[in-house]
């Protein structure tokens, strides 16, 4: 089965509805390639090595959370920039790219699907959103009992996301309401608290939030930009790949970050 470099771009848009976000660079079609599409392969971002190894994988398309082009670059096809345009161009390999439309999507997007690994369950509607655009969710583990502290939290984290956790607590409480949002989200841990959260899950942590959970009492975890959006793009490219009858294959890079 094969379709068209349109017609995958159509139903990425229709599922993710780009439209609605003020973002940081370019959601969609980033590069343009062959014409046909017969597989894709997925990624966190469009590294080099994620597109040499969807080149020796034989995929037409790329589909990543994190493209090449961003607000703020010097436009200089330079560098790295050379290399990896150089191999899709090359190649002739589309690049599909979208940011915080693969993080909101309610069911496949990074924080639906993180929190499907964690066992978290978003409150109904709007109560279970916070934060700009209201990309943050906010809801309960599904077992319903919350976890004795945050401690018990981070080993759950970390035996699901198989990677060290950074715990932020003073409060040594129990967790029952918690805050998700994936990647460099350190920023809504104020709009987690506001929203009554007793721990925050995010990927970074940056200087300002260590003196938020101890003066406010809420744990704060980072748990790995890498690590908490591996989960959206491979099920948005794997739906889509199913929808339109393509092969698909995620391909993780590992990365500490």
């Amino acid at each position: 089965m094969s379709t068209t470099r349109h017609e995958l771009l159509h139903a990425f848009d229709l599922l993710l509805a780009p439209g609605r976000f003020k973002d940081y660079g370019p959601n969609g079609l980033q590069v343009e390639g062959r014409t046909v599409v017969r597989k894709i392969v997925s990624g966190v971002t469009a590294s080099r090595a994620l597109i040499e190894a969807a080149i020796r994988a034989e995929a037409d398309a790329i589909f990543v959370h994190h493209g090449l082009f961003w607000r703020g670059q010097s436009g200089c096809v330079t560098g790295w920039m050379k290399q990896r345009l150089g191999l899709l161009l090359g190649d002739d390999v589309n690049l599909f790219a979208y940011h915080l439309p693969l993080d909101a999507h309610p069911e496949l997007g990074n924080n639906a699907q993180l929190g499907l690994q964690l066992g978290l369950v978003a409150h109904a509607g709007a109560t279970g959103r916070f934060g700009e655009q209201e990309l943050g969710f906010l809801g309960t583990p599904e077992n319903g009992e919350g976890f004795a502290d945050a401690k018990a939290l981070a080993a759950h984290v970390e035996g699901v996301l198989k990677r060290p956790v950074t715990l932020l607590d003073t409060a040594h409480r129990p967790i029952k309401t918690i805050a998700w949002c994936t990647g460099g989200a350190q920023g809504y841990f104020e709009a987690a608290i506001a929203a009554g959260a007793d721990a925050f899950i995010t990927g970074e942590i940056s200087e300002p939030q260590a003196h938020y959970a101890r003066e406010m009492g809420v744990a704060f975890l980072a748990c790995g930009h890498h690590a908490t959006e591996r989960y959206g793009a491979q099920a948005v490219a794997g739906h889509v790949a199913a929808q339109l009858g393509l092969q698909h294959e995620f391909i993780d890079i590992d990365n500490p970050a």
